[in-house]
């Protein structure tokens, strides 16, 4: 069993019964009809999803989730924090009904699970020490420089890198935001890689110590699109609340809901569709 590092428990309310009438009932929606919560996985990766000082879901990716289910009707709620790796693992255990932690949509991914609509589009970038010494801009600067990258356990970043050439040994792999920022701080890494908003956040919180590279730099395929994800058997749940989001995306509401999290207009996921996301990324 993977063990989660922290577990937090928030209840919003009291349930309510859903205006939605479904007839083949999966897991998740045989646990509301007897009176459990709603579990929504995530790990602690602001801006996109993380827990507040109270156990609260934060993030742009809880706030969307947790505001989809409110207009559904549903209120009784159960975040759960794990680590990153846990979360589809969790997903597919049934100790997690959704996952909410802002997860790129990915085809090894959707052979696990299914995503919603696309909720957002973002790219990636690079933190380098001050000054990007080594000049590292892109994949293949990392190679041609013998560089050491550094990324996240379950990250698309791996994948992204091979795909660009980087030998396995040049690619460093670790836990999560904290661990990379520490690995290019410490001189064990020459880069990390992660998505562009967290970049931009770890250079916020400490300018004199790192830059972040422009995402721009790096090729149009690694543009990803992030879901919320759900068990293949809750098809049902997911054809619920994809109805419900298509009605709350881009509102004046939900806007406003993510706006503390770096979440703006230019973010909104487009026209693509999560079979062809599936299938191209």
């Amino acid at each position: 069993m993977l063990k989660t590092f922290k577990r937090t428990v928030v209840v919003f309310g009291l349930l309510t019964v859903t205006a939605v009438s479904l007839a083949h009932a999966g897991p998740l929606m045989d646990r509301i009809k007897s009176g459990q919560p709603v579990r929504i996985g995530f790990a602690a990766e602001p801006p996109f999803a993380y827990p507040g000082d109270h156990g609260e879901p934060l993030g742009f990716a809880n706030a969307i989730a947790v505001g989809v289910l409110k207009k559904m009707g549903y209120t009784n709620i159960e975040p759960v924090v794990t680590d990153w790796g846990a979360m589809i693992p969790g997903l597919v255990a049934k100790r997690l009904d959704i996952v909410t932690g802002g997860m790129y949509i990915l085809s090894d991914r959707c052979a696990n699970m299914d995503f919603s609509n696309p909720i957002g589009r973002f790219g990636d970038a690079f933190i380098v020490p001050k000054g990007n010494p080594k000049g590292i801009k892109t994949y293949k600067d990392v190679v041609a420089k013998h560089a050491t990258i550094v990324t996240g356990v379950g990250y698309n970043n791996i994948g992204a890198a091979k795909k660009e050439g980087v030998p396995d040994d040049q690619v460093m792999k670790v836990p999560g935001v904290s661990e990379i920022l520490a690995a290019v701080k410490s001189g064990r890494a020459d880069a990390g890689a992660l998505p562009a908003l967290e970049a931009k956040r770890l250079v916020d919180a400490d300018p004199s110590a790192i830059d972040a590279t422009d995402s721009s730099a790096l090729p149009d395929w690694t543009l990803n699109w992030i879901g919320i994800g759900f068990r293949h058997e809750d098809d049902d749940f997911k054809k619920a609340f994809n109805a419900a989001l298509s009605n709350y995306l881009g509102s004046p509401e939900m806007l406003a809901a993510v706006k503390p999290f770096e979440y703006t207009k230019a973010n909104l996921p487009g026209d693509a569709k999560t079979d062809w996301i599936c299938k191209n990324r």
